[in-house]
């Protein structure tokens, strides 16, 4: 079993966020993204299963002087696999994806998750044409996921095999038109009135 623990790997890689846009996957991406770095920037998402990665690359062609950082879950990821793809053939400089791998449907019980088995997120990654890409395990190796998901020039994806959650959750606001205010003045400034 992992043993990097989820918030502290997402709080060592926004310690260089530097401005950049984040959208976190729901539930347990959520709960992580507002523990550690809350932020009018993060584009909170609720109910939108599988489309992380799809508003992730949106952003990040309507924004592209601001670096995108996509933060889900694997199993998330794993409903969305196919956006992968696009992603790689739209090809933005500024996107990162993060996939917090636990191996398990942490949110729904945790059941064995499709990345337990034979399912190899950063392999499929590379074959949806994804150059580059790496998977942590190791403390030492979450050293280097900071400059690799926030300066390298993207589109990157990085796997951080982490052990499963062991913190209560902190709810970001539920307010869907609240959540897009801010962020949109986050975002625009003064272009969102």
């Amino acid at each position: 079993m992992a043993e990097l623990h989820r918030r502290d790997v997402l709080a060592r890689v926004l310690e260089e966020r530097d401005g950049a846009l984040v959208v976190p996957g729901l539930g347990t991406a959520n709960y992580d993204l507002f523990a550690v770095s809350p932020s009018d920037g993060n584009a909170y998402m609720w109910n939108a299963m599988g489309l992380t990665v799809p508003t992730g690359l949106g952003l990040a062609i309507a924004q592209p002087d601001r670096r995108v950082l996509v933060v889900t879950g694997d199993g998330e990821m794993m409903m969305g696999i196919g956006s992968l793809s696009v992603v790689a053939a739209q090809a933005p400089e500024n996107l990162s994806i993060l996939v917090m791998d636990n191996e398990m449907f942490e949110e729904t019980g945790a059941q064995t998750g499709l990345s337990a088995k034979r399912a190899d997120i950063e392999k499929i990654a590379v074959g949806s044409g994804i150059e580059k890409t790496m998977t942590v395990r190791t403390d030492n190796e979450v050293a280097r996921l900071a400059a690799f998901l926030l300066k390298e020039q993207g589109p990157v994806l990085a796997v951080a095999k982490v052990a499963a959650s062991r913190d209560e959750p902190v709810f970001p606001t539920m307010d869907g038109p609240g959540i897009v205010s801010k962020f949109r003045a986050s975002v625009l400034g003064s272009q969102s009135i």
